[in-house]
């Protein structure tokens, strides 16, 4: 069998899937918009939201393809074994090569982004960012991929060396370890890209600090970030496990919102949290660790696999590309279908949270008001939705928190 020949089969189906959900996406923009939500942008608006849509759409296509010619390329001409032979002939200096590589190969796709933040967003009155932020966002963003990448290419080379084919559990829950981690410490790497300061004392805080008391709830912190720093949009989330759970606001969301509908978004936030949300995410995620251990056990068993790839010997920084951006990229649809499914009945019930604490107009013009903020597409297609939304819709949303609402007042 020609490992490469299937690589790059797999690359253009994979390609080719994402490009139709982009061109189903674009022409989402002809669908009409229902009525418990055509009151969010008006007329003037939602021409200008359409534009904005087809620009970003069409964007998205062309740099899509970009990325996709550049992988092509890469693995076609066996350029990553080429970069590497001129490391030292070590293990971890040759993994870290192909993953240095790697890195720098998304530094081809920065004018891509360049021109999707400083002149499409610019554009639509969007973008905040400045030239240094900008750059600086990049560099950090690089430093930071390639490090956990090399890391866990290096933690693959030393499983797979120590276990053998004993490696999928050990490598599943060491993946595993390293994603919670992550997000137990997300409230401190987020302070590279951003700043962090506590909500002020007065009414609002208040009022928030009252809403956890009720349900004796305990969180690190409620902060404000300085999301203006790049962005007009809004937005607010929970993050964060045990001590480090922290709420966070956008300063944008705080600045354009009344107190009440600030509850209510808070309310919806501490809903994921009461309803312990982010670790059941941690169950799917240990499933698709597990089948990343599957991949990578079934492709360094088979050594013969990098030959055609330009190596003389197996590289761990190269098994991990493909384990990652080919084969998982095969079958990552179906995971996202079960992930997104879970994600908004999450999303279902925390909205129902911020109903059963009074708030359910305060968050239907609230998230009406994020949808206004955000841009956001109204009436998308439905097979869109299924596949790629880890929310409902804002006319789903509307219609179920209207329903809970109804049948809380039938109770009262």
């Amino acid at each position: 069998m020609n490992y490469k020949a299937l690589a790059m089969i797999i690359l253009t189906v994979v390609f080719l899937y994402n490009l139709l959900l982009k061109v189903i996406r674009w022409r989402s923009a002809k669908n009409p918009v229902p009525v418990n939500v055509a009151d969010v942008y008006d007329r003037e608006t939602y021409r200008k939201w359409r534009n904005y849509h087809a620009e970003k759409s069409q964007w998205s296509i062309l740099s899509g393809a970009a990325a996709f010619i550049v992988d092509i390329l890469l693995i076609g001409f066996n350029v990553y074994a080429l970069f590497s032979a001129g490391f030292p002939n070590t293990p971890f200096l040759r993994l870290f090569a192909v993953m240095l590589l790697s890195a720098l190969s998304g530094v081809i796709m920065l004018p891509f982004e360049y021109h999707d933040t400083m002149v499409i967003e610019e554009k639509y009155g969007f973008n905040r960012s400045t030239e240094k932020t900008f750059w600086l966002d990049q560099v950090k963003s690089f430093l930071i991929g390639l490090v956990l990448m090399t890391g866990m290419a290096a933690l693959l080379m030393v499983i797979h060396r120590a276990l053998g084919d004993w490696m999928i559990l050990v490598f599943a829950a060491a993946m595993t370890l390293i994603a919670l981690g992550i997000s137990f410490l997300y409230p401190i790497f987020s302070k590279i890209f951003n700043k962090f300061t506590p909500l002020e004392d007065g009414e609002l805080k208040e009022k928030l600090t009252g809403l956890l008391e009720k349900h004796g709830y305990k969180v690190r912190a409620i902060q404000i970030m300085d999301a203006s720093r790049r962005s007009t949009k809004s937005n607010a989330y929970f993050t964060g496990f045990g001590k480090m759970k922290t709420i966070v606001l956008y300063d944008t969301l705080v600045q354009s919102m009344t107190t009440e509908e600030i509850c209510a978004v808070f309310a919806h936030e501490m809903g994921h949290g009461l309803h312990k949300d982010t670790l059941k995410n941690q169950t799917l995620s240990f499933v698709q660790m597990l089948v990343l251990g599957v991949l990578a056990w079934l492709t360094l068993r088979s050594p013969e696999i990098f030959a055609f790839f330009g190596f003389d010997q197996t590289n761990y920084g190269f098994a991990l590309l493909l384990i990652m951006s080919v084969e998982f990229a095969l079958i990552s649809p179906l995971f996202g279908l079960l992930a997104n499914a879970v994600s908004r009945r999450a999303e279902y019930r925390a909205d129902a949270q911020a109903v059963d604490e009074g708030y359910a107009d305060e968050l239907v013009s609230g998230l009406k008001k994020l949808a206004k903020e955000n841009f956001a597409e109204l009436a998308p297609s439905p097979l869109l939705v299924k596949l790629e939304y880890s929310h409902p819709t804002l006319s789903q949303r509307i219609t179920a928190i209207e329903k809970r609402k109804a049948e809380k007042t039938n109770k009262e």
